[in-house]
């Protein structure tokens, strides 16, 4: 999947400055896309001289003027011909930490277990701040109420993917502390 898609996705909350794309990005999407800021712009700007966004200045009087990004119709029709699309190849797992676990018994063990020690910490922020965004989404309602009545059930439905992801790392995570541990109990190094 292209970073514009996932932009493109983003847009459809609304019309935004590459600053509140940036921002909200990290609320709207990166339970299933990450990108830096830098990476936001110069998609906008390539999506904007293909004809896919289009921008509006709206000066401000303390503040450098901003502009604010809204989908075209060209963009509505590729990222409708993308939703059209076969199915994509499944996610490949490329993580560093499964690396250094997987040599784990020839390296520093206290290395490896901080580091998965961070990422059950970051795990369960990720899923304390989905958790919130959940919260929102439902705003007071069941499940069931929420998808009988919302505009738009996308974003709930990649919520529950990000937050399964997150799930699953923190059970990975903590069978992974608790297997070392063990080892090292028994006095295996």
């Amino acid at each position: 999947m292209a970073l514009r898609n996932a932009v493109m996705a983003a847009l459809l909350e609304g019309e935004a400055s590459g600053y509140d794309l940036a921002k909200g990005f990290e609320a709207s999407v990166a339970n299933f896309w990450m990108a830096t800021p830098q990476q936001l712009y110069r998609e906008l700007e390539r999506m904007e001289s293909e004809g896919l966004v289009s921008a509006r200045v709206v000066e401000q009087e303390r503040r450098p003027n901003k502009r604010l990004f809204s989908l075209t119709e060209a963009g509505r029709d590729i990222l409708r011909a993308y939703v059209a699309e076969g199915p994509s190849k499944p996610t490949a797992i490329r993580d560093e930490l499964m690396v250094r676990v997987q040599c784990v018994d020839i390296g520093d063990i206290d290395a490896v277990r901080d580091a998965v020690v961070e990422r059950v910490e970051r795990s369960t922020a990720k899923l304390a701040r989905y958790e919130r965004m959940r919260e929102r989404l439902l705003a007071g309602r069941s499940e069931d109420e929420y998808f009988a009545a919302a505009e738009r059930v996308g974003p709930y439905l990649t919520l529950m993917g990000g937050m399964a992801f997150e799930r699953g790392n923190l059970e990975w995570g903590r069978t992974v502390l608790r297997r070392l541990e063990q080892r090292a109990s028994s006095g295996v190094r």
